[in-house]
């Protein structure tokens, strides 16, 4: 999985590009902020749990599942 920063940033570009999203457009469409997102991708905060997990599981910046 992704572990350095510039890695992070590049995968979650990648996978917002490939559905033609801004970031922000991607954090609306899954239900969180632009700003959580931000903070995951430059590894800001935690993924072990909640809304943080989520982002690095659907940015697949981090394996596991997703439990709604």
């Amino acid at each position: 999985m992704s572990n350095t920063t510039s890695e992070r940033r590049r995968k979650a570009k990648e996978i917002m590009s490939k559905h033609g999203l801004t970031l922000k457009e991607w954090a609306r469409r899954h239900g969180v902020s632009a700003n959580l997102v931000n903070a995951v991708i430059n590894n800001k905060t935690s993924c072990s749990i909640n809304k943080g997990h989520k982002v690095a599981v659907l940015l697949g910046l981090k394996k596991g599942g997703i439990i709604e």
